[in-house]
């Protein structure tokens, strides 16, 4: 709907008498690293186009136009804008379709919308709402009106990327001990997963010990041992990922990883031992690649239990550890300690509750510290 007849009451001050202040520095754009505010304007009406593109530029915006519904949502794809003005009544795709597939999209439904229309009926106001239009605006607008409304919604836009890249640079830092799964369910309910305090959980324990490492780097320059480590763990940790593990620690040349917090998906004790074959089988692939003698007497011990523990936060409000204490985890370390390289072992729980799924043979009974009587435990050669 043409609306030009307007325009000398819209803009009658902007030329002289007013003076722009745009809305501008770091926050604009999906990423946050745009300085000046993006608004896209959508009508099919030239008069009505031209009007508000000089409105909004001389306010110090970056200004693109759409002369359709269709042509609004290609633009949308390759650029998303700040902020949209949108007109209803438009010819194939209207402002209502338009606003409803934008709202509808994972990376656009953010984005604040203004509807521009003749319409003032409640019945078009309230299809507006449904189509999910964060603000509108009625033909013939006041400038002041419209100037106040941009800066409203583009304030609000801005603080919304702020959050998103702060939630952005928390996901990057729980990502180095969880998988992205993880994390996300971890962000819907960031406050209840991330409060100093442990509960009991039955978790599965892995850890992993280079063998010979220590021999290796008392003959190593320092650049060399930290290189090597590097490598290795690189791979060690991805696994731990994939198989939607938990990374703990590195504690010098071994792994902490779990299973089953702070999500548990009911296969836990099944994709921490698979984890432990892919690390045996990674591993020997990179032993094969290196050529030093050292290198090639190195193994990659394993241990692996399974119980109840307690499992969360420690430590203090400034820095805390999300681990795992208990008898099981001290077990899990001991049947480490007491592998030999390119071997797991696995406890008597974790025999007995995959027996029927794994094969794996028993080595006489390992002699645990703090314990009385020796443990049984097995070597695992495969999940059947």
């Amino acid at each position: 709907m043409d609306f030009s007849a307007h325009q000398t009451s819209v803009t009658s001050s902007t030329a002289s008498s007013y003076t722009a202040n745009p809305v501008t520095g770091a926050g604009y754009g999906r990423e946050g690293k745009r300085t000046r505010a993006h608004i896209l304007v959508v009508d099919d009406v030239p008069a009505n186009v031209e009007l508000l593109e000089a409105l909004l530029t001389s306010d110090g915006y970056d200004v693109t136009t759409a002369a359709d519904g269709h042509e609004a949502l290609e633009f949308v794809a390759e650029d998303e804008p700040d902020l949209v003005l949108l007109d209803v009544m438009m010819p194939g795709m209207n402002g209502f379709e338009v606003c409803e597939q934008l709202k509808a999209g994972e990376t656009t439904r953010f984005i604040p919308i203004v509807l521009i229309t003749a319409l003032d009926g409640i019945e078009d106001k309230l299809r507006g709402i449904a189509a999910g239009a964060d603000d509108f605006l009625t033909k013939p607008f006041n400038r002041q009106e419209l100037k106040a409304r941009v800066r409203s919604l583009l304030r609000i836009r801005r603080l919304h990327n702020e959050v998103e890249q702060k939630r952005h640079v928390l996901s990057r830092l729980l990502n180095r001990y969880v998988s992205e799964e993880i994390v996300n369910t971890i962000l819907q309910n960031p406050e209840e997963r991330m409060r100093l305090g442990g509960e009991k959980r039955e978790i599965a324990i892995l850890f992993a010990d280079i063998r010979g490492f220590t021999s290796f780097s008392e003959n190593t320059s320092a650049e060399k041992v930290v290189e090597v480590l590097n490598e290795c763990f690189h791979d060690i940790t991805e696994l731990v990922f994939k198989h939607r593990g938990t990374f703990d620690k590195y504690l010098g040349d071994s792994v902490l990883a779990f299973y089953g917090a702070p999500i548990s998906y009911g296969d836990d004790l099944e994709r921490c031992l698979q984890t432990a074959l892919d690390m045996q089988e990674s591993f020997r692939r990179i032993r094969d690649g290196w050529t030093d003698p050292q290198l090639k007497t190195l193994g990659l011990g394993i241990g692996i239990n399974f119980g109840e523990v307690i499992v969360g936060n420690v430590g203090s409000e400034r820095l805390m550890d999300y681990t795992v204490i208990g008898d099981r985890v001290n077990t899990a370390q001991r049947l480490e300690q007491s592998a030999q390289g390119d071997q797991i072992l696995i406890s008597e729980a974790v025999y007995n509750l995959m027996e029927d799924r794994i094969k794996a043979t028993e080595i006489p009974p390992v002699t645990v510290k703090g314990k009385r009587e020796p443990v049984r435990a097995f070597v695992l050669e495969a999940i059947l």
